[in-house]
């Protein structure tokens, strides 16, 4: 995960900011953002540890929200994205992509069906100007209502195997029923007893059980409150990519991006080619019928050494063939693992491949993105 230390003044800041200073979080420019990299408490393992075996609270206010209603709502959300959301029912969320014409990722973003031509759009922070500009861009001829809503909306995440009793018992926000990728929309009092519309699914960003909580400013930061009084431990962005990485989930700008589109990320279960139409349908059938140049794969190292965003991956002759996306030395399961893109001729399972790390080569094979078994609750 790429963060500046060096923190712009231009950067926004979340409605907990305050919170994570408070608490001697160490701060980092992200996504155009002041955001809580760590906190004094262990540091990244501690935090990592506390989701997979436990719980932990993440700040995701930082994410983009945007709201499409009105009577070609629908429509206009297939028009603009991969997946298929023709005829869901009310509380489902889908996962895809929006997609330039040559099939190149504008951003990754989960779609909520809030009810009967309404939806919610979640989209990444470092792109919500670029994803807000494109949309108003692709709405022309659409009877719709479209509007940024990201300065309104503060968001938490409650991840880990222990989530669901600390939403019940500490926040007394009512969750058991919910299945994965499904939401629900309560009205609760904020501390200033006025009644606020909050939005909760069970989605999350780890490989773990979890929550995703979306309110007013005040909620949010009431429930923030209340769960780190809980001794619920917060995290920061140090594990949120520790923790995706390892299960295998992309990041917009390393897995994603503008050159990297959804067919060469191993993303096609979220590209719906039988729908009519969408955005880079025709550039996405193509390069999935003809196989892309470049394919991303796991790699895993047989030597401690740790592959970083950037490397080069080279063939066993020693010739470049693709360059590392995100790696670390994993903490769930101690292995020296990347996600790389490469030349698709070397993306079968078990291809020898090596990773320049600085001044030495190390040896490795491809393996599955994967590299911890997820626990969602189905």
């Amino acid at each position: 995960m790429a963060v500046n230390q060096e923190l712009e003044k231009k950067d926004k800041v979340t409605c907990l900011h305050d919170k994570h200073v408070a608490l001697g979080a160490t701060m980092v420019s992200f996504g155009g953002f002041n955001m809580p990299l760590l906190y004094q408490n262990g540091g990244i393992a501690a935090e990592h540890c506390a989701v997979r075996e436990h719980v932990g609270l993440f700040d995701v206010s930082h994410m983009g929200e945007v709201t499409v209603k009105g009577k070609d709502a629908e429509r206009y959300v297939q028009h603009i994205f991969t997946n298929d959301i023709a005829g869901a029912p009310v509380g489902k969320i889908y996962y895809g992509m929006m997609c330039y014409e040559n099939g190149g990722t504008v951003d990754d973003l989960l779609v909520y069906k809030m009810g009967e031509n309404d939806f919610f759009l979640v989209i990444n922070a470092s792109n919500i100007d670029k994803d807000w500009a494109w949309m108003q861009q692709h709405a022309e001829g659409f009877d719709i209502n479209l509007q940024n809503r990201s300065d309104y909306y503060g968001q938490i995440a409650v991840q880990g195997p222990e989530s669901e009793d600390v939403m019940e018992h500490v926040l007394g926000l009512p969750c058991k029923e919910l299945t994965f990728y499904t939401s629900k929309t309560i009205e609760a009092p904020t501390p200033n007893a006025q009644l606020s519309t909050v939005i909760i699914s069970r989605t999350g960003y780890t490989g773990e059980d979890g929550f995703e909580v979306y309110g007013s400013h005040e909620f949010i930061r009431e429930c923030w409150d209340k769960l780190i009084d809980a001794g619920v431990q917060p995290c920061g962005l140090g594990c949120r990519d520790t923790l995706r990485f390892e299960v295998g989930l992309p990041l917009y700008g390393d897995e994603l991006s503008e050159d990297i589109t959804p067919v060469m990320a191993g993303l096609t279960m979220f590209v719906k080619l039988d729908k009519v139409e969408f955005i880079g349908k025709e550039a996405l059938a193509k390069q999935k019928e003809e196989g892309p140049a470049k394919k991303l794969v796991g790699i895993e190292l047989f030597d401690k050494a740790i592959p970083r965003h950037g490397y080069t991956v080279l063939n066993i002759e020693g010739e470049p063939i693709g360059e590392v996306t995100t790696g670390y030395h994993t903490i769930s399961t101690d292995k020296s693992v990347c996600m790389a893109l490469v030349d698709a001729t070397y993306a079968k399972l078990d291809t020898g491949v090596q990773i320049q790390i600085r001044k030495k080569v190390f040896p490795g094979k491809v393996v599955k993105k994967q590299f911890y078994n997820k626990s969602y609750k189905k």
